[in-house]
C-alpha cells in the first residue's frame, strides 16, 4: 500500500484518528513507516463501554512504541440524540476532532473501500441523491484543517493482511459486530452475501461513488452559475428562480441550502420551499424556519438566513466622549467618527418612531422610510436608533436628523446581520 500525502504547510500536523481497531492501527503503522512528518494520534474515549479505559491504555502503548505523540479526548455522548447511539457517538467524536485541528492540519481516518461501499448502500437505501451517492471524498475541508482518507481505494482484506504481516495487535469492538446497528448489519450480514454472489460488489459500489462525485461536481457547477446570475444583494431573484425549469431550480435551491452549512434538505423540504416561499403572493412575507436557520422572501428576493438574534428591548446608555458602543444580541457595534459632545442612548424600534431626515421636508415614520428603501423587516426591527432623551436623532447607518448633522453625529453600524447590507446603503446617509 502506497500513501500519497497531500501538500502540507511546514508546521502542519497529521493526526491519525486512532480507535485501536484493525483499520486505524494499520493506518498508524503505515503512516509511520511512510515517514509522514509531524505525525500524531488522537483517541476519543466515549465512555460507553466498560472496556473503554483499557482501550485507551492499549493505544497509549501502541503510540509509545512508535514514539508517536497521543492525545486522548474524553467526550460526552448525548443519550437523547434522535439519530441513535451510533450517530450520537460519531457526532461527539468528530466535534472533538474538529476542536483540536489548527489551520493546515490533517486528520487521517482509516476509511477503506469496504466502508465506502457500505456508505453508498446505506445512503441508497435511505433514498439519497447524487451528492449522497458520492459518499466520502479522499480529501475534504474539516474544522480549521482537512479530513484525509488515504485508504479509500484499499479493501479491508488488504489492511488485515498488512496487520498480520507486521504482527500488530488491535482492539475488537463488539459494537462492530452488533447487527442491531445498520452499518454493522451491512458489514456482517449483507455485504458477505453480496460478495458471495458478486465478488466485485464492494469495488463496484466504490466506483459508483466516484461516478456520482463526478456527476455532483457538474450539477454543483451548474447551480453555482445559476445562483451567481440570479444574485440580488444577499439573496436571489425569485422571478429568476421561477424562470428555471423545476429540476434546475431545485438543484439551485439545494446547493444554496448546503452552501449555508445546513444539512442536506429532504425532497419534501425543497418542494415546500418551492411552493410556499417562491410562489407566495408578491406582497407576502413567507417564512420557513428549520433546525439550522430560516428562509425568507422579501419582495422579489429569496434569503437564506442563519438563526437571527433576538430583538433587543432595552435602551443602552452611550456616554459622551465614547466613540464606540457594542450592541446586544450579537448585533455588532456602533461607531462615531468623532466623540459625541453629549450623552446619547441607543434603542430599537417598538412602533410609531418618526424621523425628519436632514435632507427631507417632512418627518416620516420608520416603517415608511424602510419600506421605501427596501430594508427587510427582520433588519428593520433590529436597527439601532440613536436618541437624545426622547428625541430620535438618527437611524444608525441610514438616516440622520438635522440636529444629528449639526452635532456631527454620523453613527456607523458595523454588523454581520444577514440582509443588513442588501439595500445598498453604506451608512451615513442624510
Amino acid at each position: 500500500m502506497k500513501i500519497v500525502l497531500p501538500p502540507l504547510a511546514p508546521r502542519a500536523r497529521v493526526w491519525v484518528a486512532l480507535s485501536g481497531g484493525l483499520d486505524s492501527t494499520a493506518l498508524l503503522h503505515l503512516l509511520h513507516e511512510s515517514g509522514v512528518p509531524n505525525l500524531r494520534a488522537v483517541h476519543v474515549h466515549h465512555g460507553l463501554q466498560a472496556a473503554a479505559d483499557g482501550w485507551a491504555r492499549q493505544v497509549r502503548g501502541q503510540c509509545r512504541a512508535l514514539d508517536v505523540p497521543l492525545s486522548v479526548r474524553r467526550v460526552r455522548v448525548d443519550p437523547r440524540h434522535g439519530g441513535g447511539p451510533e450517530a450520537a457517538a460519531r457526532e461527539a467524536r468528530y466535534a472533538a476532532f474538529a476542536a483540536m485541528l489548527k489551520a493546515g492540519d490533517l486528520l487521517a481516518t482509516a476509511h477503506h473501500r469496504d466502508d465506502q461501499a457500505e456508505t453508498v448502500l446505506l445512503r441508497a437505501l435511505r433514498g439519497t441523491g447524487i451528492a449522497g451517492l458520492a459518499a466520502m471524498p479522499v480529501l475534504a475541508a474539516f474544522g480549521a484543517g482537512r479530513l484525509w482518507r488515504p485508504l479509500l481505494d484499499q479493501p479491508r482484506a488488504e489492511l488485515h493482511r498488512f496487520a498480520e504481516r507486521r504482527g500488530l495487535q488491535w482492539i475488537d469492538d463488539p459494537h462492530n459486530q452488533d447487527a442491531r446497528y445498520a452499518r454493522s448489519y451491512l458489514r456482517t450480514e449483507l455485504m458477505p452475501r453480496l460478495g458471495a454472489h458478486w465478488p466485485q460488489a464492494a469495488a463496484s459500489l466504490a466506483r459508483l461513488a466516484q461516478r456520482a462525485a463526478d456527476a455532483e461536481a457538474l450539477v454543483a457547477a451548474l447551480a453555482s452559475q445559476d445562483l451567481l446570475a440570479l444574485r440580488v444583494g444577499d439573496g436571489w431573484s425569485v422571478a429568476g428562480l421561477l424562470a428555471l425549469d423545476r429540476v434546475r431550480r431545485r438543484n439551485a435551491l439545494y446547493h444554496a441550502w448546503v452552501a449555508m452549512g445546513w444539512p442536506a434538505p429532504a425532497e419534501a423540504r425543497l418542494a415546500r420551499l418551492d411552493e410556499e416561499i417562491l410562489r407566495a403572493r408578491g406582497d407576502a412575507q413567507p417564512l420557513l424556519r428549520h433546525e439550522s436557520g430560516e428562509v425568507r422572501r422579501f419582495r422579489d428576493v429569496l434569503h437564506f438566513l442563519p438563526h437571527l438574534p433576538p430583538v433587543p428591548d432595552q435602551v443602552l446608555a452611550w456616554p459622551a466622549r465614547r466613540r464606540a458602543l457594542t450592541l446586544p444580541a450579537g448585533l455588532g457595534e456602533l461607531r462615531l467618527s468623532r466623540p459625541s459632545p453629549l450623552p446619547l442612548q441607543v434603542g430599537f424600534a417598538r412602533g410609531g418612531e418618526r424621523l425628519k431626515p436632514a435632507a427631507g421636508r417632512h418627518s416620516r415614520s420608520l416603517k415608511q422610510l424602510c419600506q421605501e428603501a427596501g430594508i427587510p423587516p427582520w433588519v428593520r426591527v433590529r436597527m439601532p436608533l440613536l436618541l437624545a432623551g426622547d428625541e430620535l436623532l438618527a437611524i444608525a447607518g441610514y438616516w440622520r436628523s438635522a440636529k444629528a448633522v449639526e452635532l456631527g453625529l454620523d453613527p456607523e453600524w458595523q454588523t454581520t446581520l444577514a440582509g443588513a447590507g442588501s439595500t445598498g446603503f453604506s451608512g451615513k446617509t442624510g
